[in-house]
């Protein structure tokens, strides 16, 4: 490690799309000097790290990239992750910012020092007068505490951590989780190994995916008129808009939803006793949707076991059941998640009066879901309150991109000063969005999921309102919450 210090403007922390995204804003205006630190040795976050059998998006492609910079060749509906991966490759060579990247520089630890923020990492020191963190949600794999599991006699691995190397066909494996990425490693298992068995905690909500190939003449189409795509965006954008009165159980949405998915359950799933235990005891939207056409037509086949109950503790090669039901597997694919509500990034940022973690020790709080009190000239994006249950992620990273921006403005025009928003904005905010979400379905839904606080029973990891209405709160920034001012 180098022992020199390196001075930037902006300092970025994580090069997945909310990275990659704020890295060409900056490039394209020429006004900040920046880098990006990224730990591993490749850009594209979540999908450079999700390798596994069968990954694809669960939002539809055309709606799942920049505004400014549109894809017009998406081969799918629904694109799969390498295709996503390489988008963002492309971006990021393109769009000029390999001069900026620092790749393998994972951030060790970042502290306020009063006028700047000193970030130590794996490959040098670097001061920043302001910290950009877009290091994810869906960034450290979750790994259950299962007795027996360090001592089990196979391969183990994480879904997002896929051990390529791993021969699986001709195997017996087990399937820990029936959630999103169980739902596509599954039916990419089925029929490659001699056998599955899937440890279902409990049952998830399944509908329709409806994917399909874009022709050669679509893509075509959307290359040679841009206002064809954009509005293909649009009609995207809006239909998924709609489903957000589902998840506030207003009726008859939500009735509509959940006949949806129990018709798809009903029709794809013929046997009425394995039908009974995939019917989820909770309400629709509660947990996160599973979309997929294949998911049940896998869990029919005789070579595919669906095991009621979680995985309780593992014997040399044999894996146990809650239910008590014994396992022989040669392999355990962990699709067990990710820390969502406690950001393992928070224990390496330090503020004017200590670590993010420790501020954030009763759930996740931030102003505009971007601005933490404490933490100076300090933006997260893709944090607090700042996810979707029902659109594109995405089109949310934009808006705090833009919100990052205007404050960048802000602080351009005030040389030595920092931007530090009240306690009293961030709490009223705070109220703003527990009142907000008091009656959504993630709250009244009658399940535990990745979206609540453990510890408060706050929802913090979802904004609980349309898409354009957090654009609307949060897509420019006032001063005002930061102190006062006039707008720059």
């Amino acid at each position: 490690m180098t022992s020199s210090t390196t001075d930037v403007d902006v300092a970025i922390i994580g090069a997945g799309f909310a990275g990659i995204g704020l890295g060409i804003r900056l490039a394209r205006r020429r006004r900040e000097s920046f880098v990006i630190l990224e730990r591993a040795h490749g850009v594209g976050g979540t999908w450079r790290d999700n390798r596994y059998p069968g990954v694809a998006c669960d939002v539809p492609s055309h709606l799942y990239s920049f505004s400014f910079r549109p894809k017009p060749d998406w081969s799918r509906v629904f694109a799969p992750g390498d295709e996503i991966h390489g988008y963002l490759r492309e971006c990021a060579r393109d769009e000029g910012l390999d001069p900026h990247l620092r790749l393998g520089a994972e951030m060790q630890h970042a502290r306020w020092d009063g006028t700047r923020w000193r970030i130590e990492t794996s490959a040098g020191t670097y001061r920043a007068r302001v910290l950009a963190v877009a290091a994810g949600r869906l960034s450290e794999p979750r790994i259950p505490e299962i007795p027996g599991l360090s001592d089990f006699a196979g391969p183990v691995f994480h879904s997002a951590r896929w051990d390529g190397g791993a021969d699986l066909a001709g195997k017996h494996v087990g399937v820990v989780g029936t959630g999103a990425s169980a739902a596509q490693i599954v039916p990419a298992l089925a029929g490659r190994a001699a056998g599955l068995v899937v440890f279902q905690r409990t049952p998830p909500w399944v509908v329709p995916r409806g994917d399909r190939a874009y022709t050669t003449q679509e893509r075509r189409g959307f290359a040679l008129d841009p206002g064809a795509e954009r509005a293909l965006r649009e009609e995207l954008f809006d239909e998924a808009e709609r489903a957000i009165d589902a998840r506030r159980r207003v009726r008859p949405d939500i009735d509509r939803l959940r006949d949806r998915a129990l018709q798809h359950l009903a029709t794809q799933v013929p046997d009425p006793e394995l039908r009974a235990r995939l019917t989820p005891d909770y309400e629709i939207g509660c947990k996160r949707i599973v979309i997929s056409d294949d998911l049940y037509p896998a869990l029919r086949r005789d070579d595919v076991t669906l095991e009621p109950s979680a995985l309780a503790r593992v014997e040399k090669s044999t894996a146990i059941a809650a239910s008590g039901a014994h396992h022989r597997v040669d392999a355990l694919v962990l699709a067990t998640g990710f820390w969502t509500t406690r950001l393992p990034f928070a224990q390496r940022i330090e503020g004017r009066h200590g670590l993010l973690a420790q501020r954030w020790a009763d759930g996740m709080t931030a102003h505009a879901s971007t601005a933490v009190h404490g933490f100076p000239n300090m933006f997260v994006i893709n944090g607090p309150n700042a996810s979707l249950g029902h659109n594109s992620a995405v089109y949310m990273i934009e808006t705090q991109i833009d919100h990052v921006l205007g404050a960048l403005d802000h602080l351009r025009t005030r040389p030595g000063t920092s931007l530090e928003v009240t306690a009293e904005a961030e709490e009223a905010y705070t109220r703003e969005i527990d009142a907000m979400s008091e009656d959504t379905v993630w709250l009244q839904g009658g399940c535990a999921s990745w979206y609540v606080d453990e510890t408060s029973g706050r929802l913090t990891l979802l904004w609980p309102g349309t898409a354009r209405s957090f654009r609307v709160r949060n897509g420019t920034f006032d001063p005002e919450p930061y102190g006062g001012g006039a707008p720059a």
